[in-house]
């Protein structure tokens, strides 16, 4: 019986995850890495600060409703804050960890080479869209600053609640950029700079 040759256009096994995956450590070389590392401490700030101050704005409220009979004025306005921040801080952390929605049918049954170009052109094109976005989306923050209105119950400009969009697109599209890197760097192909394209057990591989 002859033994299965392996395909050589497939790529070598991937190095398992790290148990502390609660860590992050970007993989890039040199100022590449020290960005990567940046954006997913920031990520990790936003998200973690907007998650708990929304559940503790929110349970407040509903205890100062039911027991003693008052609301808390500004919780709406302090949860949309909260949404629009959570909202765009995880449009960015989706891409680091690869859950955003992708159409695969004709990519997967691509040769490697080709799924490696793809991934590439894809990442490029999508960073090049969150830039145009963040550029936009600066735009209109600049128009809401010039109007100067006020939130009524908190009594601040309305321009906080959305500063978080440009931030938001503008790190995604650094991440998208150097997910680009990395494929450019790397053999394997790489959903973004720690998550590799394929399939197993478990889905994509995280490292």
């Amino acid at each position: 019986m002859t033994t299965p040759q392996p395909d050589p256009e497939t790529p070598p096994a991937a190095p398992a995850a790290p148990d502390d995956v609660g860590v992050y450590r970007s993989t890039l070389p040199g100022p590449l890495g020290w960005i990567d590392n940046a954006i997913a401490q920031a990520e990790a700030v936003l998200l973690a600060a907007g998650v708990l101050l929304m559940a503790a704005n929110t349970v407040a409220n509903v205890v100062g409703r039911f027991v003693f009979a008052s609301s808390i004025q500004a919780t709406e306005e302090i949860n949309r804050f909260l949404i629009i921040l959570i909202t765009f801080a995880g449009i960015s952390y989706a891409a680091r960890h690869g859950r955003h929605i992708r159409m695969t049918a004709l990519f997967d049954m691509a040769p490697v080479r080709l799924r490696k170009i793809l991934m590439i052109f894809i990442a490029l094109v999508t960073a090049a869209f969150m830039f145009g976005l963040t550029w936009y989306s600066w735009g209109y923050l600049q128009t809401t600053m010039g109007r100067g209105r006020l939130l009524p119950s908190l009594q601040i400009q309305v321009w906080w609640t959305v500063i978080w969009v440009p931030v938001g697109f503008f790190m995604t599209g650094l991440q998208y950029l150097l997910t680009a890197i990395k494929n450019m760097l790397e053999r394997d192909i790489y959903l973004s700079t720690n998550v590799l394209e394929g399939y197993t057990d478990e889905n994509e591989q995280e490292i």
